[in-house]
C-alpha cells in the first residue's frame, strides 16, 4: 500500500493496488494499479489534437475531482474499468500508435502517476499529452518534466464558491492557475506542427456552465492577463449537457443557452486571445460522450466518427 499525496486533495490515503471493500483507497476511489475504461483512436478532441488519423486516448477511471455534472461519471466518479499491468499500458499505448494516431492522450491521469511514469515507452516517437482537470499540484506535475509534450488542462472555476458547490474542492482556482503556470514552464510557447497538429505546449480548455456567465468571464480575464497572444492555445468549450448528478442542481440542469453564447463569445473577440478554438452550441449532445465499454483493453482499438468542433 502507498501513502498518496499525489493530487491537491493530500488525503494521505493508504492505496491498495486494487480497492476492495476493507480498502476503498483515497478520494479518487481507485488502488495504484492503473484502471482504464477506454482505449481508443479519438477524433472529438480539438482538431490540432486530433488530426486527421485521430488521437490515442487512455481513459483513466476514477478521479481526484469528482465533478457533480461530469459527463464522464459513469468511469469519474463510478469508477468503472478495469485494473491493467503497467507492461499492458506500454503496451496499449504502442497498439494505439500502430493504429496511426497523432499522439497519445492521457485522460485524467493525475492519481496514476506512479504507473503511469513507469509505462513511458524508452523511446517516444509521437507527443505525450497530459490531459487534466487542471486541479493538479506542482510538485506532482514537476516529475513529469521532460516527458510530457502537449498539456491539455482545463479550468473550470474561477469563482470558489462553484468550485465547493460543484466539486467539493477548496482553493481550485489557485491550485488550477499554479498548476497551468508549471505546465507552460515545462513546455514554454506552444508549436504548431507544419500538417496543423500541436507539437508542444499547453492547450487550456474552460467548459461553460449554464447560468454562471461571469465564472467564464472571469477565467477570460486570466488567460488575457498572464499569457501572450502566442503562449498558449485556448478552448472555449460549450459541449455542457446535464449529466452525473446536475439534477439536483437546477441552475445547471440544462444546456447552455444562445443568449449566453453569444454574450462568452463576444467577450472573448474583445480580448487578445487569438489562438485556439470556440465550439458551436450544436456540439452538446451524448452522440459525443465515448462508450466506456473496456475497448482498447478487453476489445480492438477502434475509431470514433464524429467531430465535434466545426
Amino acid at each position: 500500500m502507498t501513502v498518496c499525496n499525489l493530487c491537491p486533495r493530500s488525503c494521505g490515503s493508504d492505496r491498495p493496488l486494487i480497492v476492495s471493500a476493507e480498502n476503498p483507497g483515497g478520494i479518487c476511489g481507485v488502488g495504484t494499479l492503473a484502471v482504464l475504461a477506454r482505449a481508443a483512436v479519438h477524433e472529438w478532441e480539438e482538431p490540432c489534437i486530433s488530426g486527421k488519423n485521430g488521437s490515442g486516448t487512455v481513459f483513466f477511471s476514477g478521479c481526484p475531482l469528482k465533478c457533480c455534472y461530469c459527463q464522464n461519471y459513469s468511469i469519474s466518479t463510478e469508477c468503472f474499468g478495469q485494473p491493467v499491468s503497467i507492461e499492458r499500458l506500454t503496451k496499449i499505448y504502442a497498439e494505439l500508435e500502430a493504429a496511426g494516431v497523432h499522439n497519445i492522450n492521457l485522460v485524467n491521469p493525475t492519481h496514476f502517476t506512479e504507473a503511469i511514469l513507469q509505462s513511458f515507452p524508452q523511446q517516444k516517437t509521437i507527443p505525450f499529452v497530459y490531459n487534466s482537470s487542471g486541479y493538479d499540484s506542482v510538485e506532482t506535475l514537476k516529475r513529469f518534466d521532460k516527458k510530457i509534450d502537449i498539456y491539455l488542462p482545463d479550468l473550470k472555476y474561477s469563482d470558489e464558491s462553484l468550485a465547493w458547490k460543484y466539486s467539493r474542492a477548496r482553493n481550485y482556482f489557485t491550485i488550477a492557475t499554479s498548476a497551468i503556470k508549471e505546465m507552460f514552464r515545462q513546455t514554454g510557447p506552444f508549436v504548431m506542427g507544419e500538417n496543423g497538429l500541436l507539437k508542444s505546449g499547453v492547450l487550456l480548455r474552460h467548459l461553460v456552465l449554464p447560468s454562471h456567465i461571469e465564472n467564464t468571464l472571469r477565467i477570460i480575464d486570466w488567460v488575457d492577463q498572464h499569457f501572450e497572444t502566442d503562449d498558449i492555445l485556448f478552448s472555449l468549450m460549450f459541449q455542457y449537457i446535464p449529466c452525473g448528478n446536475s439534477e439536483q442542481y437546477p441552475e445547471i440542469n440544462r444546456r447552455v443557452n444562445q443568449e449566453e453564447y453569444n454574450l462568452i463569445s463576444d467577450y472573448l473577440d474583445q480580448t487578445k486571445i487569438e489562438n485556439g478554438y470556440i465550439q458551436e452550441l450544436d456540439s452538446a449532445e451524448e452522440t459525443y460522450i465515448p462508450s466506456f465499454d473496456l475497448t482498447g483493453i478487453t476489445k480492438q482499438i477502434g475509431k470514433d466518427h464524429h467531430e465535434t468542433y466545426k
